[in-house]
């Protein structure tokens, strides 16, 4: 059984940024593709962006154009999500997910285990 921790959400002006970690704890890190996705209020929730088992192969959605970066330490056992350029669009309950499998994909119910979300809020 993963658990999966999420943190470093919080309140910030459009434009700014933000770094997002996701800490796992109860299984073998590294045999996890990872990933992120956000909800925003009414809406369904969409992927944002993921990360392979090793950290080399990333793939995110659309509307990221470059302003998001995924990374993982495996060591730490920890992906991270670095948002920068922040839209107000872009509030949403972030959340991190683990899929047994070596690439991530974009479906939400391919994911094995979620973490409880965090909180971005961007202001105008």
């Amino acid at each position: 059984q993963v658990q999966l921790v999420e943190s470093g959400g919080g309140l910030v002006q459009a434009g700014g940024s933000l770094r997002l970690a996701c800490a796992a704890s109860g299984g073998i890190f590294s045999n996890y593709a990872m990933a992120w996705f956000r909800q925003a209020p009414g809406k369904e929730r969409e992927f944002v962006g993921g990360i392979s088992r090793n950290g080399i192969s990333t793939n995110y959605a659309d509307f990221v154009k470059g302003r998001f970066t995924i990374s993982r330490d495996n060591a730490k056992n920890t992906v991270y999500l670095r948002l920068n350029s922040l839209k107000p669009e872009d509030t949403a309950v972030y959340y991190c997910a683990a899929d047994w499998t070596y690439y991530s994909t974009t479906t939400p119910q391919r994911y094995d285990y979620w973490g409880q979300g965090t909180q971005v809020t961007v202001s105008s």
